[in-house]
């Protein structure tokens, strides 16, 4: 018997480190968190979507063949509909809700949680039986991304949504997709978010230039992905492309040294490379603002170890380490490794 009713809960994800990697086949080290995105699910007679967006108070509703456009959250959900259509996946029509706690624009992954949940709810609807595994909907995700909304982004928070695990963090190469896990044991120390009150969307803000230059800086350097660069070669671009490129290259050395320090239980190592990381997203990536400074700034004289802006960067949220003796600053939460995403009992 088809399934009449389904339910999927996507997290968000914090990136500890290796920002802007995803899309050069570098490193990253994200993990995800508690909050996320929920996507309640029930069968339609009728092939077309209806939605409700609980927080936002709208709604949507179209036809499974329409291909028409939208912005916002509708956008993904006609994306996610069509990519799973493409895909070869009999999707039916249904009555969703949407509802979670993660805030837009902030560095926290809320896009990807929304694409991710969607995809497994809908999925659970269809009458097929072999499912659609974790790298497969992450790449759905990115297309949703790419051709629906229009960000070039890579595949670093549909990852960490599908794969993340309590207590643990994940290092990703993009250049194989392989994801091992990585204990996040803190101690008494903790990580905490705080918004910079700048909203950022991919599409509007310096995200989809960023990638244009590193592919222009692999035409000139003739390699396929800034994985491949030597450093001594990107030295001879002209700027800002050799920047760009000095940011990816040391961010990948920066990843290697966090997961040794996170295995050997150096945390006042990873505080030193949260601050590196952030100075080069600043002066080498041309990622952070005035909000943003402003964030960091008080986080470091407030004690943290390290502090650094996370997500696409032109806002959002800056990440803080902070040792057991330092209290939260205002306005901080703190996020810990939470499960991935998964179905829930409807």
């Amino acid at each position: 018997m088809p399934r009449e009713r389904a339910a999927a809960f996507a997290p968000g994800r914090v990136n500890l480190i290796g920002e802007h990697a995803d899309y050069n086949d570098g490193l990253a080290v994200p993990f995800s968190i508690a909050q996320g995105i929920t996507v309640r699910a029930q069968r339609r007679a009728e092939p077309r979507m209806c939605a409700r967006a609980v927080d936002l108070d709208e709604q949507d509703a179209f036809a499974l063949g329409d291909r028409s456009r939208a912005s916002g959250w509708r956008a993904f959900l006609r994306g996610t509909v069509a990519e799973l259509t493409d895909a070869g996946f009999p999707v039916v029509g249904a009555r969703l809700e949407i509802g979670g706690e993660l805030p837009r624009g902030a560095g926290l992954s809320s896009s990807a949680a929304l694409e991710v949940a969607l995809c497994l709810a809908l999925l659970a609807l269809c009458d097929r039986s072999e499912p659609l595994d974790r790298v497969e909907i992450a790449r759905l995700g990115a297309r949703v991304e790419a051709k629906w909304v229009g960000a070039q982004t890579g595949m670093l928070d549909q990852l960490a949504s599908l794969y993340g695990e309590p207590d643990t963090a994940l290092l990703i190469d993009f250049a194989t997709l392989q994801v091992e896990p990585v204990p996040l044991r803190l101690g008494r120390w903790r990580l905490v978010v705080v918004d910079s009150g700048e909203r950022h969307a991919h599409t509007t803000s310096g995200y989809n230039q960023r990638r244009a230059e590193c592919a222009r800086a692999c035409e000139l350097l003739g390699v396929s992905s800034l994985r491949e660069a030597r450093a001594e070669e990107a030295e001879r671009l002209p700027e800002p492309l050799r920047a760009r490129v000095r940011h990816v290259l040391s961010e990948n050395e920066r990843v290697v040294a966090a997961v040794a320090a996170l295995r050997a239980n150096e945390l006042g190592a990873l505080g030193e490379l949260l601050n590196a990381s952030h100075r080069s997203l600043r002066d080498c990536y041309a990622v952070s603002t005035a909000a943003v400074e402003r964030t960091v700034q008080e986080l470091l004289e407030a004690g943290a170890a390290g502090a650094r802006v996370i997500g696409g960067g032109f806002g959002g949220s800056v990440l803080a380490l902070l040792e057991p003796s330092v209290a939260s600053p205002a306005g901080a939460r703190e996020v810990r490794a939470g499960a991935g995403a998964h179905l829930l009992g409807c």
